[in-house]
């Protein structure tokens, strides 16, 4: 016999979690270090940012707050199909969909652009929650607490798997536990302490499935 697994669904920030979107902004910068800069300022920004607004527009004002030129937002989403998967999440997705869990994602981006980053994984999702459709970015209550009305669960049965340390209150505040997968070694600075991090996403699904029942002698 085994308990009841610890959660239901999984949620799962898009972008950092489960993309290294990374790749692509060093590149449409042209070096690393700007592309870092550009997109760390980007973060600041939207998770700053509150309600709604085009997303294309607050990439545009990073760019030209880091001294960039402003067309590097068009050249990042006509490049947006370039998203690479971080090499362990389509197989983690395919597991926890084998195992019967409910899957999704909540990103702050446009819902064009969230849709297609989704698909670069290759794994129907149950739900997409976009800053778009959510009318807010994160940490902003309203895009996780969609996601919740749509799966129809507790928060305290859907783990929300953060890609950056906002998403950790962020999610926290609706009662979400949140797992960090920080694959680039972020520094949590006051963010609250998540229930497990790694820059790995392997244990995550034994982390949502529980423990393995051992085999009979």
């Amino acid at each position: 016999m085994t308990g009841p697994r610890p959660y239901r669904a999984v949620l799962f920030d898009l972008l950092t979690a489960l993309l290294d979107s990374w790749q692509i902004w060093n590149a449409v910068a042209g070096d690393p270090q700007v592309g870092l800069r550009w997109r760390n300022r980007y973060l600041r920004l939207t998770y700053g940012q509150g309600d709604y607004r085009p997303y294309e527009d607050l990439v545009a004002e990073a760019a030209a707050a880091e001294g960039l030129d402003s067309v590097l937002a068009e050249r990042l989403s006509a490049r947006w199909d370039e998203l690479q998967p971080w090499d362990d999440a389509p197989g983690v997705l395919r597991e926890l969909v084998s195992a019967g869990v409910a899957i999704g994602v909540v990103t702050n981006c446009s819902d064009h652009l969230g849709r297609r980053a989704a698909d670069r994984l290759g794994t129907p999702f149950d739900v997409i929650v976009t800053a778009e459709t959510a009318g807010a970015y994160k940490p902003r209550r309203e895009p996780y607490a969609q996601a919740l009305e749509h799966l129809a669960l507790p928060a305290s049965g859907v783990l929300f798997v953060a890609g950056s340390r906002y998403d950790i209150a962020g999610a926290g505040q609706l009662g979400m536990p949140v797992w960090w997968h920080n694959r680039i070694g972020m520094a949590r600075g006051d963010s609250p302490a998540p229930i497990a991090e790694h820059d790995t996403l392997g244990p995550l699904v034994a982390d949502v499935l529980g423990p393995t029942p051992p085999r009979g002698r």
